[in-house]
């Protein structure tokens, strides 16, 4: 330290320097006025300097930001332009997701605009995430990566595009995980839905919002088929409990600030680019890999049914809500008069137990399941599911056409292609 401190060589000649510029200092300062413009031009400097670095800095994290510049912008608005007459111009959040991907894809098809959203996190696999991702850019859909809860983000969308429509997916999914990690269900499902409402109500035009509520809303409910009528003060997961709140939520910001609004009630929903957490799924997985599967029975052995809603149908319900969806009557945060506010079920309306279901998976593999069977654990999960979807049809003209048989062999066909698995004789492998 003291060899870095001090001059190897001290001597004569750097004690005259030393001397020379103190002179020098002396008399640059040597009168009041002559120090006061001295410091006027340091202040001067500093202020110039700190305002070029600061221009600098922002300049730099605005073209290095995972979002924002000109060619993201103008990404946005070519991907929300309609590209028929009257064509919506929608914001799907949860874009990358099972449900937002194949949503995002038919408005786009047949001619309406779309701009996605989603933060790729990684409860399952964000590979897949990323494939689909990939397979709507290449038909002309932009997806965003970023967080339903970032209000800058949600704000700067809405500058950029006069959404007419909100498709809200984005959410924790999942009845189990919340017993490993509650606090991303409340991040996700309640305080992101807050800030998009509270975003689509100050907004001019306010947009028609159309979001995912869940049949697991139901809860302890006995009677079957459950019913938008039904009670619906029972949860029985915190997953249940958080899509309940949020349609407590919605009806806040319809009855406040004329938001328009539809909650859809999913029913199981299965098919291609479906989630690796659901059973059918993670089924599959595993007697292609010769694992054994769980197959979980309620009490008194009584095997336990789902009313399984392939994915094209319940495309076809959420695109009738947006189409039916009258506008919201508010504007800049200020209601003007009622809006409208629904509610439906998405179902099938054709429970299948859980045995069922692996007999069919087995007859499209061609490989018989390994099965262990054991009693349902005080997860959340409920015994049935069984949808009541008159609403649905009258007012949505909806119909589910696809049954199980069809939907697990479309499903099938589809998760062998994209994980490349061969077929051989005796068999699958990979």
């Amino acid at each position: 330290m003291e060899e870095e401190l001090f001059p190897s060589t001290p001597g004569k000649v750097k004690i005259e320097r030393a001397h020379t510029i103190n002179r020098q200092l002396h008399r640059c300062f040597a009168s009041t006025s002559t120090m006061f413009l001295w410091a006027l031009f340091l202040i001067a400097l500093t202020a110039s300097y700190l305002s070029f670095q600061s221009f600098v800095d922002s300049s730099s994290r605005y073209l290095n930001a995972s979002w924002g510049g000109m060619q993201w912008e103008k990404q946005i608005r070519e991907s929300a332009a309609a590209s028929r007459p009257g064509g919506m111009s929608v914001l799907v959040t949860g874009a990358a997701g099972f449900v937002g991907t194949h949503v995002s894809l038919a408005l786009r098809r047949r001619g309406d605009g779309v701009v996605g959203l989603d933060n790729f996190n990684n409860y399952y696999d964000p590979s897949l995430k990323k494939a689909r991702q990939a397979m709507l850019q290449s038909r002309g859909v932009f997806v965003v990566e970023g967080d339903i809860n970032d209000t800058r983000l949600l704000a700067r969308l809405f500058a950029l595009v006069p959404f007419t429509h909100v498709m809200h997916l984005a959410a924790q999914a999942g009845v189990r995980y919340a017993i490993e990690n509650p606090a991303s269900y409340v991040h996700s499902n309640i305080a992101g839905l807050v800030t998009l409402l509270e975003v689509c109500k100050s907004a001019d035009p306010q947009p028609a919002v159309v979001w995912a509520s869940s049949s697991s809303v139901y809860g302890l409910n006995e009677k079957v088929p459950f019913s938008e009528l039904d009670r619906t003060d029972r949860p029985a997961s915190l997953y249940a409990a958080t899509k309940k709140a949020g349609e407590e939520i919605t009806h806040t910001y319809n009855h406040i600030y004329g938001l328009s609004t539809t909650g859809l009630r999913f029913f199981t929903v299965y098919g291609p680019w479906g989630r690796p957490d659901m059973a059918y799924f993670s089924f599959t997985r595993n007697i292609l890999q010769g694992k054994p599967i769980t197959v979980y029975r309620g009490k008194d052995s009584v095997d336990l049914a789902r009313d399984f809603t392939y994915i094209d149908d319940i495309v076809k319900g959420c695109v009738a809500s947006l189409d039916t969806a009258e506008k919201s009557t508010g504007s800049g945060g200020r209601k003007r008069g009622p809006a409208q506010y629904r509610i439906y079920n998405l179902g099938n309306t054709s429970p299948v137990t859980v045995p069922a279901l692996v007999n069919i998976l087995e007859r499209h593999l061609k490989v018989k399941a390994k099965k262990k069977v054991v009693e349902m654990p005080g997860n959340g999960d409920v015994p049935f599911t069984h949808a009541n979807i008159s609403f649905a049809q009258a007012e949505l003209g909806y119909k589910p056409t696809t049954n199980l048989e069809i939907g697990l062999k479309k499903f099938v066909k589809w998760y062998l292609s994209y994980y490349g698995y061969k077929p051989r004789s005796g068999g699958l492998a990979a």
